[in-house]
């Protein structure tokens, strides 16, 4: 027990040392080093849809971890708040990288771009869940938030829907038994669990 309260000290004072660009820098490094992984044949026979899975399942860590935040402060103690907007942004920035490798190298015409969205489910529901994420890109600076209040709030709850959409999405991807993504979908229900029920207990009291 005390060992543990020592490990939870030692987090929460680093966290409050560490610029959140730091984390921005050791964020973003994996876009370019996975895309010259790709471009230089070690990603396998299929670089692009290589590239298109690890950028989206990338994205979809991201989204868990700022998930994470609210419970890991309520239940552990650990107070990582500084960074959820940081995670929120490159989480963002993920599933662009992740969109833009699927579109112009992957299905590469404006057409084929619109008709599988259309047509093809799990296509359907990853672009939802990046049009969600567009209004909380938009809306993450010091001076959205000041303007928008209470609203800013309410508007980033929609982050729960593009968690969930994102996990449903990867679950549609990966074929056969998709144990991973399973995976991923319980986790962001357990997180969203948590959350509800810390609501309730601030409504409570």
């Amino acid at each position: 027990m005390l060992w543990g309260l020592v490990v939870i000290d030692w987090l929460n004072r680093t966290a409050r040392k560490l610029p959140t660009w730091v984390l921005y820098v050791l964020g973003l490094l994996p876009i370019p080093y996975l895309f010259w992984q790709g471009w230089s044949g070690a990603l396998g026979v299929d670089p692009v849809k290589a590239l298109e899975h690890m950028y989206g399942e990338w994205a979809l860590k991201l989204l868990i971890a700022g998930l994470a935040i609210t419970p890991l402060r309520r239940y552990a103690g650990v107070n990582l708040v500084k960074f959820r907007r940081a995670l929120g942004l490159l989480a963002f920035t993920y599933v662009v990288a992740h969109l833009l490798i699927w579109a112009l190298l992957d299905v590469q015409t404006l057409t084929r771009v619109w008709a599988d969205i259309v047509k093809r489910p799990y296509i359907t529901i990853g672009m939802a869940a990046f049009v969600l994420m567009l209004p909380l890109a938009l809306t993450s600076t010091n001076r959205a938030i000041r303007r928008l209040g209470q609203t800013w709030r309410k508007l980033h709850r929609l982050t729960y829907a593009v968690a969930v959409l994102g996990a449903v999405h990867f679950i549609m991807v990966v074929k056969g038994f998709p144990v991973e993504p399973l995976v991923y979908l319980a986790v962001v229900a357990v997180l969203l669990a948590l959350r509800v029920k810390l609501r309730s207990r601030v409504r409570l009291a």
